[in-house]
């Protein structure tokens, strides 16, 4: 009998060593991240127009705006005058309204333009508008636009 059982030990020994051995699972992640830094440009294109302040100007364009920002919120444009809505010579003035993109601006010569998501390669004209005034002082008057983009 104790031949019989251990001829049954060792052939369970056997099957067990015969027997494929089980792999482990084991699952690793790899975490995928990816930032975007917000970007907001403008490309201005100045016409070179002289304007006519004698006879007036109305919603004449004087340059052009590329807009281009990623802010998925929007972003703001605005145009300011130097001079405060005024073209001068020496202490003479002449005033004007500027006009962005259809939005007309106020007295003292900024226009702002609330964009309310991303936007890329948007083209938007920039004019102005002088009263006529047969009795304008003789010289040259000028004043700069700065246009400016500002991400929400």
């Amino acid at each position: 009998m104790t031949r019989l059982l251990t001829a049954l030990i060792l052939g369970c020994l056997a099957l067990t060593a015969a027997a494929p051995a089980r792999a482990a699972t084991a699952n690793r992640t790899i975490a995928l991240k990816a930032t975007v830094a917000t970007a907001c440009t403008v490309d201005v294109t100045d016409l070179g127009v002289a304007l006519d302040v004698v006879t007036g100007e109305t919603k004449r364009q004087v340059g052009s705006v590329v807009e281009n920002c990623n802010d998925g919120k929007g972003y703001t444009i605005s145009v300011n005058s130097t001079n405060n809505g005024k073209l001068k010579s020496g202490t003479n003035t002449v005033a004007f309204t500027p006009f962005y993109d259809g939005t007309t601006g106020n007295g003292s010569g900024s226009v702002s333009v609330t964009r309310s998501k991303a936007t890329f390669a948007k083209t938007a004209s920039l004019a102005v508008t002088i009263p006529a005034n047969a009795k304008t002082i003789a010289g040259s008057y000028s004043d700069t636009l700065t246009i400016t983009i500002k991400a929400k």
